[in-house]
């Protein structure tokens, strides 16, 4: 069951930008590329801005915000103004260099999510487009661990081409410790739109494989693995490993990017980005599931979503 808390804590998502140093084909800001990034004084504000609205938790995500050479003195400035939490999700690469890691502790950050795309070098680099890319990644999380740094999260989008490695991928961060992970099925949008049939797997196909990563992870020990963006009816006996269940729980969650600015993004992404088809009416876990994305009903129907009796 979901934990029981007195209030959400205000969570705010600030995007740099759109820039990366990798080129994930699956890539939500694929089509962004191009856009301006927010100068140093304009994330400067919003900073101060997402203290002032009581800001509980800051994460700083791109494109890849750690490639820019003002990164560690937002994640200072932020940690001054007396935000708890400043968390960044990265592909890990500039991590790999010993002295940014040293002073990416030293500004202050709280938690950093490395993103793995496969097992290894040529499953993740075939996905990011960035030959050494895997290399570089596993460096920078190494050197974190040398530093006595605990708080490495990890994130995996799950597309065609990784679905049937991520045993392996769960035995990577199980062998590293990583204690917080989301298995994310991948959004049909930028990247993965422009590439739909090569790149996103039936549900059906994918929670297998998604089940086993959550399985491995609870006979670990590691609870705190979760899936994302799934219809439940895939996921019986998983309920307490929906990201989105708990999120909308434990957070209020506000997404400030440089074209768009969404207050709710939980409200917009289950009435803009996901949908429940007429099928699904009366299966006991309507109330609380978001479906699946609209443009996979659109691509595959919906006949892989089977109601449930029960949801518990």
């Amino acid at each position: 069951m979901m934990p029981l808390v007195e209030e959400r804590r205000l969570k705010i998502v600030l995007f740099a930008g759109y820039s990366c140093n990798n080129n994930c084909r699956f890539c939500v800001g694929a089509e962004k590329r191009a856009l301006p990034e927010k100068t140093t004084a304009e994330l400067l504000r919003e900073v101060t801005a997402a203290r002032r609205k009581g800001a509980r938790i800051l994460e700083l995500i791109g494109g890849e915000c750690t490639i820019r050479p003002d990164f560690l003195s937002i994640v200072a400035a932020a940690k001054r103004l007396g935000i708890e939490e400043v968390v960044t999700a990265t592909n890990g690469r500039i991590f790999s260099e010993p002295d940014f890691a040293k002073a990416a502790l030293k500004a202050g950050l709280d938690t950093v999510i490395f993103s793995v795309h496969g097992p290894d070098a040529a499953v993740h680099d075939g996905l990011t487009r960035s030959p050494g890319s895997f290399r570089q990644l596993l460096k920078g999380m190494d050197n974190l661990r040398r530093l006595g740094f605990t708080r490495i999260n990890g994130n995996t989008t799950v597309v065609k081409q990784n679905m049937r490695s991520l045993p392996a991928i769960a035995r990577l961060y199980g062998s590293r410790g990583v204690r917080n992970v989301e298995y994310i099925f991948v959004d049909p949008s930028g990247g993965a739109l422009r590439d739909f049939d090569s790149l996103v797997p039936r549900i059906s196909a994918a929670a297998p494989w998604m089940r086993k990563a959550l399985a491995a992870g609870n006979a670990a020990g590691l609870g705190q693995w979760k899936v994302r963006y799934v219809p439940l009816c895939h996921f019986r006996g998983y309920l307490g490993q929906i990201s989105e269940m708990n999120e909308r729980v434990l957070f209020a969650t506000e997404h400030w990017a440089p074209d768009f600015r969404n207050l709710d993004a939980t409200l917009s992404r289950r009435t803009l980005s996901r949908g429940k088809p007429a099928r699904c009416r009366g299966c006991a876990a309507y109330n609380i599931c978001e479906g699946i994305w609209t443009e996979y009903l659109r691509r595959f129907g919906d006949a892989e979503l089977k109601p449930m009796k029960r949801a518990w």
